[in-house]
């Protein structure tokens, strides 16, 4: 009996490690970055303190590769060095991994890392500064004023969309004014989708793969189009941004 009891209790815990090991599959992807950040030793620096934090393994690949995520010229901007402003681009919409990694390469905690990296002890690296030249000269093709009702119904829920909504939004999440006051606002808006906790709960069409069965939206689903998400961002391109009376440290 004890030795039924014993080789029931090892396959018990063999049953536990491999569904560990297959969950922490999931959250592991892969990010392409050029030579000459991999080289510098930055990301050798940086990316274990995410999966020691996360227990996701992120893999570098080169640029062209197949990958989840990329690190270079396109997406979100994230920091400076090396004579170059760095981007974070997710290229896997839901990727549970790249998802959280987004999250915390914007956070407070990933920005003190970034800036205490030193080379032959100078700092290397500093956060993205405002892009004001680039962003005065955007031009927005979608409808601003379909974009102001779009909003209202599908974001209003969560966030103050215009003025008159300023009292009826969650206090816990950012009305447009103060996410127009970002300077990687319009990137945020763009791909707000894969960002959290939208992914749960929003389909894009032809973008956004359809919820799993066994895992059905919390709330009631956020349904749009590309157009309907150009219109928004047609629209938020025309808000004043809130004055926060200081410069803004955001996550």
């Amino acid at each position: 009996m004890t030795c039924i009891f014993r080789a029931a209790l090892i396959a018990f815990g063999l049953m536990a490690v491999l569904a560990l090991t297959a969950t922490a599959g999931e959250r592991d992807f892969r990010m392409s970055a050029p030579a000459d950040l991999i080289e510098s030793g930055f990301l050798k620096y940086l990316l274990p303190r995410f999966s020691l934090k996360t227990q996701t393994r992120i893999e570098l690949v080169v640029p062209g590769a197949e990958a989840e995520a990329a690190l270079g010229g396109d997406g979100i901007p994230v920091f400076e060095g090396l004579d170059r402003t760095w981007r974070f681009l997710a290229l896997s919409d839901g990727h549970p991994g790249v998802s959280r990694f987004t999250d915390w390469i914007t956070s407070d905690i990933c920005q003190r890392t970034i800036t205490a990296f030193e080379m032959d002890g100078t700092q290397a690296f500093t956060l993205p500064r405002a892009e004001v030249a680039e962003t005065a000269t955007l031009d927005f093709d979608g409808d601003a004023a379909a974009g102001r009702g779009i909003a209202r119904t599908q974001c209003g829920r969560c966030h103050a969309t215009s003025e008159q909504d300023r009292m009826n939004s969650i206090g816990s999440t950012p009305s447009f004014f103060v996410l127009r006051s970002l300077p990687d606002w319009e990137d945020r808006f763009a791909v707000f989708y894969v960002l959290n906790p939208h992914p749960s709960f929003t389909q894009v069409a032809e973008v956004t793969p359809p919820f799993p069965i066994d895992r059905p939206p919390p709330i009631v689903p956020l349904d749009m189009t590309l157009a309907d998400l150009e219109a928004i961002i047609a629209y938020v391109a025309g808000l004043d941004p809130a004055d926060l009376g200081a410069p803004l440290r955001h996550q």
